[in-house]
């Protein structure tokens, strides 16, 4: 099995709004804002290559989707497709992609699922032969969500997923699609049925941990997003994996983070944990 970090589309956002109530004062020193208070954000995938030459991706970023007014005001930055060229530099085709597994549906981890925005025509799913992974939860607040993030889903996205015919919801610690080499754990503090998945990696274990840990900031407990439902939560959630995490001596993988792909996870006599070992980028064979 190899392991790669996969760069999807970057964005800008809100500074304050993706680190909830942490002070101003001090999450601008993790994260220097620009004039408009927002702060860079990576949109990162992870590639697995198997031995036996199938490929799992894991999410899709942000994608290129969106018109360019959308683009503009979520502060998408690039209008290409760049996880389509990421993969292509590993050798990797859209065909060649078999599985694709989705924490959850929100646009900036499942936009990628879509071709990129063009004119003359509406978004096609950018992966012809993939199967698709995603947490039954997640999959009902998809299609019946809150008002207070309705916004964040993508119209018309779960019908052309139910039309390939290979979508499988899962709501167990394993997945049919894909084998024992990968387990799920879930959280509901960011948004229901939240999927983080492992994956017994050549370097050993490794945690997606999507939007319950989207970079090295929010390592620290105390630390989440003003776009998570219930914090509280979220915070007792966050414990219990990074707890896991360090027993373990796995690899955390982030996909929000603009500088740090992966890390170790460690926790001081005083119970703080914090990222070790950052790797900018992974290639694990």
């Amino acid at each position: 099995m190899q392991i790669f970090s996969v760069d999807g589309n970057t964005q800008r956002l809100d500074g304050g709004a993706m680190f909830g109530n942490c002070p101003r004062a001090l999450w601008t020193g993790w994260a220097p804002p620009d004039d408009q208070n927002r702060i860079r954000l990576a949109c990162r995938c992870m590639l697995v290559r198997e031995n036996s030459g199938r490929h799992v991706l894991l999410e899709t970023g942000i994608g290129a989707f969106f018109e360019p007014k959308l683009r503009e005001r979520f502060g998408v930055q690039e209008p290409e497709h760049v996880l389509l060229r990421a993969l292509a530099e590993l050798g990797v085709q859209p065909g060649d992609i078999d599985v694709i597994v989705l924490s959850h549906l929100h646009f900036d981890h499942a936009g990628g699922l879509l071709t990129a925005w063009s004119p003359d025509q509406p978004p096609q799913l950018a992966f012809p032969r993939a199967r698709y992974v995603v947490s039954a939860p997640a999959w009902r607040r998809a299609l019946n969500p809150h008002p207070r993030d309705r916004a964040s889903f993508i119209p018309g996205l779960q019908d052309m997923l139910v039309a390939t015919g290979r979508l499988e919801q899962v709501e167990a610690a394993s997945s049919a699609a894909l084998g024992p080499a990968y387990s799920f754990s879930y959280s509901d503090g960011h948004t229901p049925g939240l999927m983080l998945t492992r994956v017994e990696g050549p370097a050993g274990p490794v945690t997606f941990l999507g939007d319950l840990v989207p970079g090295v900031p929010w390592v620290h407990l105390p630390i989440t997003m003003g776009y998570d439902r219930f914090p509280e939560l979220l915070i007792d959630e966050k414990e219990a994996l990074l707890g896991r995490i360090v027993a373990e001596r796995g690899w955390a993988f982030y996909t929000h983070d603009p500088e740090v792909a992966a890390s170790r996870v460690t926790r001081s006599p005083q119970g703080r944990f914090a990222a070790g070992e950052p790797l900018a980028r992974v290639r694990w064979s």
